[in-house]
């Protein structure tokens, strides 16, 4: 089983309130080969919701206001949800504060890239799942 992150599959639960669908991770979820779950929806935070980057280790929204706890508590719901699945694989969305992988954005609400992964890859990570972008299937 493979996990998703929900925007990925078409449902609208980015911060801008909209979906980035991918057609084949879509697929994935009607043919019930995968989970798609939203760490930032499950951490408590609202869609729409203000946008938040990753400052050194915090996750802090443009408002200038901390919402690393959120990111944190999203991230282990999002992973019981991935144990209790058996899923041994992720695909992410690239450049999020929560799922990047690889490259997130650095902080400056400029759209700059920086090395890092988001929070949620991390926890993943860290738990031997494999972790893709949608940007590689």
């Amino acid at each position: 089983m493979k996990l998703v992150s929900a925007c990925l599959a078409g449902i609208p639960c980015r911060f801008d309130g909209k979906a980035k669908k991918h057609q084949t991770i879509a697929q994935l979820i009607e043919e019930g080969k995968a989970i798609a779950v939203c760490p930032e929806e499950l951490g408590g935070l609202p869609t729409p919701r203000i946008p938040a980057e990753k400052q050194g280790e915090k996750i802090i929204n443009k408002n200038g206001i901390d919402v690393t706890k959120a990111f944190e508590k999203g991230a282990q719901k999002a992973l019981q949800i991935a144990l209790k699945n058996d899923c041994t694989e992720a695909i992410l969305k690239s450049n999020s504060p929560s799922c990047g992988c690889g490259k997130i954005y650095d902080g400056s609400f400029t759209g700059k890239l920086t090395n890092d992964d988001g929070i949620f890859c991390k926890v993943l990570k860290e738990n031997k799942i494999k972790i893709y972008t949608e940007n590689e299937i």
